[in-house]
């Protein structure tokens, strides 16, 4: 299929396909914003993957979990490798809205205007995060990061169902978890900038988990499914990695989550099934 450069400029699903396609990160914020603008969409072309997929600098070095640095929160080194870290998550999480934006068709005009909003969110916690940085001394790239979020992407790129019941529901709600007792740590240090950055992700979090929420239980309601229990399928299938608590429900309630979802995600915890 032939794509026209104004037909880039102009509709969302092609649009986030060729932002998510570029490896520079101040480029990809830039074409991810551009997208406020954009009214056409075009929910039935399927889009072939483009080569690169996903855009990513040459740094950072990805690495395994467990050897990502972990630093004192007392000196501005530690607290530039966590800074880091929280920005690598949400470079990753902008690719990951563009993703679901242009990998799968047939969806509500909604559900793609939601992701595009996302999207902007993302770029706009990743450009605080990397300025903040930029202000300790330090650029993306500086320390080596982990590629746990998109793996699960790879894992769950023939599934609709699977991707919003394992990255926004799983992965992503884990920052509503672990969010407040990390910007407590920043502001124990005397760190108020950082931590006022926190403030804004987890506030915009708690809206992307709850768009994430939403699309999965309308998912399942076209698919005849229950919900509690096709998260637990899922998980299992998907090797989906295990949570444990203290999970943060009074954010995951306003995300969306109602009852009977957090006493099953405190079960699976509790057995190791997540």
């Amino acid at each position: 299929m032939m794509i026209k450069t104004t037909d880039i400029q102009t509709e969302i699903r092609l649009q986030a396909r060729h932002a998510l396609a570029l490896q520079d990160p101040d480029a990809k914020c830039a074409a991810v914003w551009a997208m406020r603008d954009s009214t056409s969409i075009n929910t039935d072309i399927h889009l072939d993957r483009l080569p690169g997929i996903p855009g990513r600098p040459v740094r950072p070095e990805l690495v395994a979990p467990a050897s990502v640095p972990r630093r004192a929160m007392s000196t501005v080194a530690g607290r530039a490798a966590l800074l880091h870290a929280l920005a690598h998550i949400e470079f990753n999480a902008i690719n990951l809205a563009l993703d679901v934006l242009w990998r799968f068709p047939g969806l509500p005009e909604a559900f793609y205007r939601d992701w595009c909003k996302v999207a902007i969110e993302e770029a706009t916690h990743f450009d605080l995060l990397s300025r903040r940085l930029q202000a300790l001394g330090h650029v993306y790239g500086d320390f080596s990061a982990h590629n746990g979020l998109w793996e699960m992407a790879e894992k769950t790129q023939e599934n609709l169902l699977a991707r919003l019941a394992l990255v926004p529901r799983t992965l992503e709600a884990r920052g509503l978890d672990v969010s407040p007792a990390i910007r407590h740590k920043l502001a124990q240090a005397g760190d108020q900038e950082s931590a006022a950055i926190l403030d804004i992700i987890l506030r915009d979090e708690v809206g992307h988990v709850a768009i994430g929420n939403y699309w999965y239980k309308w998912l399942c309601a076209q698919q005849q499914r229950d919900s509690v229990s096709s998260y637990g399928e899922l998980a299992r299938q998907y090797q989906a990695p295990r949570l444990r608590g203290p999970f943060n429900l009074e954010a995951r309630r306003a995300a969306g989550f109602d009852e009977a979802e957090l006493e099953a995600l405190l079960r699976m915890a509790d057995d190791g099934v997540v």
